[in-house]
């Protein structure tokens, strides 16, 4: 398999191109390798700092395939980190693949999905309006649940939520999840009278708004919120292509 094929393949069920409006980030190809390079190692990752370009290249990937990538909306100069990420890349003969929304929005192998997945969310719907299009999901728990079991099932690692308000019942049934940095729409989980707002980013603005709305709020991180897509494309193209793949976990903390 070379860089196009791959680009297809993915292309074939995330919705790139649909997304290309509303999206700031250059999902796809954001580097190529040289066009006749086989692709056989596959790393992925949250971001694309040097950090996981470094490690991939480390252990000989092909093609590093992250959620965060280099560009964003508007023409940087290739001056300092970014001169720096770029050389790596290319020097190691190395292509770097971005998805954002459409990865976040996929509703197998999304944040969001995998999310309610470890939650095992049922009637799930579309949530999470953004530009008019919905990139979470909603849903109903199997059996009445408290926040400590909520947070242990979508933290599996032990690590603590980065804020917890339970303004909301104890015994929640109800759940929303937008993963990564979209706190306010929590004002959306509050008005279709949702027990339970999951995303990574607490905001100040919307505390009182949480509290007097009545809903649980659980901030779990950006980063942690969102290794889950990476991870299930790892597994998709190992099962699919049989690319051999890594998973580089480069926590941040947020």
């Amino acid at each position: 398999m070379i860089l196009a094929e791959f680009d297809n393949w993915a292309r074939s069920f995330l919705e790139i191109d649909q997304l290309r409006q509303i999206d700031d980030s250059l999902n796809g190809i954001q580097v190529a390798c040289s066009a006749s390079k086989p692709i056989q190692k596959m790393a992925v990752a949250v971001d694309a700092c040097a950090e996981s370009i470094r490690r991939a290249h480390n252990v000989g990937a092909d093609l590093l395939f992250v959620h965060h990538g280099l560009f964003w909306g508007k023409p940087e100069p290739i001056i300092g980190s970014l001169r720096e990420r770029l050389k790596i890349l290319i020097d190691s003969d190395m292509a770097l693949y971005a998805c954002h929304l459409p990865l976040d929005k996929h509703s197998e192998v999304g944040n969001n999905a995998r999310l309610a997945d470890l939650l095992e969310l049922k009637d799930r719907k579309p949530f999470g309006i953004y530009h008019g299009i919905s990139i979470g999901w909603s849903g109903v728990l199997p059996k009445p649940a408290k926040l400590d079991k909520i947070i242990a099932k979508i933290l599996p690692d032990g690590s603590a939520a980065k804020s917890v308000i339970a303004a909301g019942p104890k015994e929640i049934n109800t759940v929303a999840i937008v993963s990564g940095g979209a706190p306010f729409e929590s004002l959306e989980a509050i008005r279709e009278g949702i027990d339970l707002y999951i995303t990574g980013e607490p905001s100040h603005s919307i505390y009182h708004y949480l509290i007097e709305g009545g809903i649980n709020f659980i901030a779990a991180g950006h980063y942690a919120t969102e290794i889950w897509g990476v991870k299930a494309i790892a597994e998709k193209a190992h099962a699919e292509l049989g690319l051999d793949t890594i998973f580089l976990d480069i926590p941040t903390g947020l």
